[in-house]
């Protein structure tokens, strides 16, 4: 059974920092690109981040760029997403969850159903 726990979230101030924790299990995590996803009220779930097998290339959507990291420890079947500079905008439920591609990062909704529970992110003064 593919299982994913997403951990780490918390209220912290604009320009904190916070880091996901991604814990998977039935499947080795090694073996496929994973992709952190948030959704905040009102809005439509959005990709934030992946990381592909093999080369473990990384992408990012635009708003985040420069300011969040994705990383894998394979031997903990993790993945993390360090967020530093923070915005009220990056207020939102995290997710992360492996695409039906893979070995290849997507954004695209239609490629992902094994969604956790999320953890909540919440950015404010």
């Amino acid at each position: 059974q593919v299982q994913f726990v997403e951990s780490g979230g918390g209220l912290v101030q604009p320009g904190g920092s916070l880091r996901l924790s991604c814990a998977a299990s039935g499947f080795t995590l090694d073996d496929y690109a994973i992709a952190w996803f948030r959704q905040a009220p009102g809005k439509e779930r959005e990709g934030v981040s992946c990381i592909s097998r093999s080369d473990g290339t990384t992408y990012y959507t635009d708003s985040v760029k420069g300011r969040f990291t994705i990383s894998r420890d394979n031997a903990e079947n993790t993945v993390y997403l360090q967020m530093n500079s923070l915005k009220p905008e990056d207020t939102a439920v995290y997710y992360c969850d492996l695409p039906r591609t893979k070995f290849y990062c997507s954004f695209a909704l239609s490629e992902y159903g094994y969604w956790g529970q999320g953890t909540q992110v919440t950015v404010s003064s």
